[in-house]
């Protein structure tokens, strides 16, 4: 008979190996059971609220977008975007509406509270969210480019109606009043810009793009309900559980499709805007930039003047860097920030090359000029404040007038160093001969030439300097 070994399936195993077998399958049961269970218990991610109040600026831009991302990270349902602005800069405006196009969390924008508005560049952000809903007693519209709005001239033509574009009508149904034509091309070309983006927003959230265009156009403007009722938006909503109620079931267009939204109920988290928002809002003020940038200018040039201070050149330093910063983030007129520099060289060259004001007055004439136009935009809250003008305009007067000041005295001044500065000095006779001889002045030893008989111990004056030969006299009795 031949022996042979059974097949590994076959060989019994020892009663302890199958112990442990099921002690494992068991522990993994229950683990999974528990985890299960944990995750059938967690409540769900919380709805964001994001607080969006004032110009739409660098600082609001840089907040929503960085909210944006965290709650696609936290898995949120929804983000609340409170609304109440009243325009700001083109280009803070299009980096959010970029941010809400790509993010992967549905946005519903709700202007609010009630009184608030979503004027302008807040009509654009408006119409791209997911969900557009607004407060009782709130308004959005006026979108037109502000730097087109200035009061035209008496030479204008008169209004008629635009060569493109439908005819619009106001809320009763009648037709609106001709509008005026573009003043230049320019114009035309900024107006038909902003008309095209905000009717592809239209467009993609399926909201009135006529109405949208007459906001542009025209400036218009709808109270919330005109907005409910005409399309511009989805729904009002008094307070934040109505928002989530109303929004609940509705199907929004995301980038990877449709998603329908199950907010009635949920909690929310309220995200306000942290240290470094609240410091970045600060400095992206055209005001405080154009003081820190000055701020930083004179304390550099303080430092100069006296080295070893430290203190204004550390602060000069920081101000500068933190001016130049802003202005990074603004729209900067190039030929303002060129005036700017210009005028702050001349006030310097003033104090080290003094020309009695000429410098300085010219200096401070070009840091005005050039703060009056730093800034390339009248969006509300972004021009430079008259006060702050002549704040720039005094100090640089100031400080031509004490530099002139210190020139013209130290003009009159008595020399009081160098060969020059002996000039009536009194000397003491160490040894003379006839008319010539050696003498002590100012803890040195010179020749000298003067009058003859002067004994050793008297003490003389000196009247001149010749090379290295002093000339000195008897000091003259007081009358």
């Amino acid at each position: 008979m031949i022996l042979r070994p059974l097949p590994p399936a076959a060989r019994p195993r020892p009663a302890g190996a199958l112990r442990a077998l099921r002690r494992m399958m068991l522990a993994l049961a229950l683990v999974t059971g528990a985890a299960g269970i944990m995750a059938q218990d967690s409540p769900p991610a919380p709805v964001i609220v994001l607080q969006a109040q004032g110009a739409v600026s660098p600082a609001m831009s840089e907040y929503i977008r960085r909210n944006l991302d965290r709650a696609a990270e936290h898995g949120s349902p929804l983000v609340v975007l409170k609304l109440d602005t009243p325009g700001g800069l083109d280009s803070s405006m299009r980096e959010i509406i970029q941010a809400i196009l790509a993010s992967p969390v549905p946005v519903a924008t709700w202007v609010a509270p009630q009184g608030a508005r979503a004027a302008s560049a807040g009509s654009f952000i408006l119409y791209a969210s997911h969900i557009a809903a607004m407060a009782p007693a709130t308004n959005l519209g006026a979108a037109t480019p502000v730097s087109l709005t200035g009061p035209g001239s008496g030479d204008d033509p008169p209004p008629r109606s635009w060569p493109f574009g439908p005819t619009m009508t106001d809320d009763s149904g009648d037709e609106a009043p001709d509008r005026a034509p573009p003043r230049n091309p320019m114009e035309a070309k900024v107006v038909n810009d902003a008309v095209a983006y905000i009717r592809g927003l239209a467009e993609l959230r399926g909201r009135d793009a006529d109405w949208a265009e007459a906001a542009v156009r025209e400036g218009a403007s709808l109270t919330a309900g005109a907005a409910a009722a005409q399309g511009v938006i989805d729904f009002l909503a008094a307070d934040l559980p109505s928002l989530l109620a109303q929004a609940d079931g509705r199907e929004v267009m995301m980038e990877t499709g449709p998603l329908t939204l199950t907010t009635a109920g949920l909690a929310h988290e309220t995200v306000t805007p942290d240290w470094r928002t609240a410091l970045l809002s600060v400095i992206t003020n055209p005001n405080v930039a154009l003081i820190l940038m000055l701020v930083g200018v004179y304390g550099i040039i303080l430092e100069f003047l006296n080295p070893g201070i430290l203190v204004p050149g550390t602060i000069g330093g920081i101000s500068l860097l933190l001016g130049l910063y802003a202005l990074a983030l603004l729209p900067v007129n190039f030929a303002g920030v060129g005036l700017i520099v210009l005028g702050l060289a001349l006030i310097l060259a003033e104090a080290f090359a003094p020309s009695f004001g000429i410098l300085g007055i010219g200096g401070t004439a070009a840091l005005v000029l050039g703060a009056v136009i730093l800034i390339d935009t009248d969006a509300p809250g972004f021009v430079v404040s008259v006060p702050i003008i002549a704040g720039v305009a005094a100090a640089g007067m100031v400080t031509t007038l004490i530099v002139a000041r210190l020139a013209a005295r130290s003009f009159g001044a008595k020399v009081v160093s160098g060969a020059e500065g002996l000039i009536g000095a009194p000397a003491t006779v160490q040894d003379w001969q006839h008319d010539r001889g050696h003498v002590w002045a100012e803890g040195e030893r010179w020749q000298a030439q003067g009058p003859d008989g002067l004994i050793p111990g008297e003490v003389v004056r000196i009247t001149q300097i010749k090379g290295l030969v002093a000339q000195v006299e008897r000091p003259r009795p007081n009358p």
